[in-house]
């Protein structure tokens, strides 16, 4: 498949009820295994590629690294690729579009853009992510590509106190149909697990809805009844394969 039908196969796989499933990687090889242990569609994670390569999240890897990384990627396995991009490394609208576009040069078809400020505190207000956000569409439309831009609210991540996820709804409810409005894709609303709130805001939400499994939420059946269109794993797969590693590394050297 060249981009543009990759970008329409990825694009495709995001149906309410029927969920696209990403094991997310963060190199290379863990994308071919994960490929061949049946994906359709592969996804980094910004915490798992950054630990990978020694920094910490939150835009610490330096972006030549991240882009290099997709590109190996693209380059080893014919599925299509979406990138945790975080805040597109720009506070600007068209920093932020010129930094997605070095992502779709190396082939990728989607990312995940939050609306978290990064490197301060707090979140955009809704007009501000919305104007970043179609920026990044405008960009992706002049090159001709159905890039998927994943909008990711940090409402719930944010909130540590599960009790008052529900009072947050209705402001997810609309940042969601700002960001649609803008361009959007998909919206993705990572740290919520209670599945009345899920099922609302998949009801309310035009976009097929990003859920991402943690402690508490939901197994995978159950969030494609709630009408979820996206299921991902974040940093789990990677949080997992290094503690195997530490296991057996610890056997080896005797310390178990």
């Amino acid at each position: 498949m060249n981009q543009t039908e990759k970008a329409r196969v990825f694009g495709a796989l995001h149906q309410k009820g029927n969920p696209v499933v990403l094991y997310n990687i963060w190199d290379a090889g863990t994308a071919k295994a994960v490929a061949e242990a049946g994906a359709k569609a592969l996804a980094t994670g910004s915490w798992s590629v950054a630990a990978a390569h020694g920094f910490a999240d939150g835009e610490k890897l330096p972006m030549s690294v991240l882009v290099e990384t997709a590109k190996s990627i693209t380059d080893f396995v014919d599925l299509p690729l979406s990138v945790d991009f975080e805040g597109a490394y720009s506070a600007e609208p068209e920093g932020a579009a010129a930094n997605v576009a070095r992502l779709v040069e190396v082939g990728a078809v989607g990312i995940n853009f939050e609306d978290r400020v990064v490197a301060g505190e707090g979140l955009y207000p809704v007009e501000s992510q919305a104007a970043r956000i179609r920026a990044i569409r405008a960009m992706a439309d002049a090159k001709d590509v159905p890039f998927f831009i994943n909008a990711r609210t940090d409402l719930f991540l944010a909130e540590s106190d599960l009790a008052k996820h529900a009072g947050l709804v209705d402001e997810a409810i609309e940042r969601g149909k700002a960001y649609a409005a803008a361009g959007g894709n998909g919206f993705f609303v990572p740290g919520l697990i209670d599945p009345g709130l899920i099922e609302k805001i998949c009801a309310a939400s035009s976009l097929p809805v990003n859920v991402m499994m943690r402690a508490g939420a939901p197994d995978v059946k159950t969030l494609a009844r709630l009408g979820v269109g996206r299921i991902s794993y974040g940093p789990g797969p990677y949080r997992s394969m290094m503690e195997k590693l530490k296991q057996e590394a610890a056997a080896i050297y005797g310390l178990l």
